[in-house]
């Protein structure tokens, strides 16, 4: 098992990185690497320790399918989130993620740790958040 961590600055105040992770009218606009969208009606999310989510991701080039979901363990707004991630029919190839959002100046950095991911998964996971995360960062240029 890999751990994953990635740090980004966003341009935004905690409070809205924060909804954009827990809102699904927001996840739909970022959610997912770039080529891939995330309609809203397949996002369900029930933000509190014990809820789950689910999202599924749709590749814009030939319409597959990429179901995705977990479990909160952890909510503490607007500064961390803790889940599950993966396939949802698949608990062994989940892995846990936590999001930590820390303000500065009217800046946002956010700690983006995966844990328990399986080794041969990390860097297809990787590239993926990454790009996901410069969607996050285009789409926080809308808000």
């Amino acid at each position: 098992m890999a751990d994953l961590t990635i740090t980004r600055v966003f341009d935004a105040p905690r409070e809205l990185v924060f909804e954009l992770w827990t809102r699904p009218e927001h996840m739909a606009g970022w959610y997912g690497p770039i080529g891939l969208t995330t309609p809203l009606s397949s996002i369900s999310m029930d933000v509190r320790p014990g809820g789950t989510w689910r999202a599924t991701m749709v590749n814009d080039a030939d319409g597959t399918e990429y179901p995705q979901g977990g479990t909160y363990q952890e909510v503490v707004a607007p500064e961390r989130l803790v889940f599950t991630w993966g396939e949802p029919d698949d608990p062994a190839r989940q892995a846990l993620v936590t999001v930590m959002l820390a303000e500065a100046g009217g800046k946002t950095t956010m700690t983006f740790l995966i844990t328990n991911l399986p080794d041969d998964l990390r860097e297809s996971v990787n590239e993926g958040w990454t790009s996901a995360f410069e969607s996050l960062a285009n789409y926080l240029e809308t808000k």
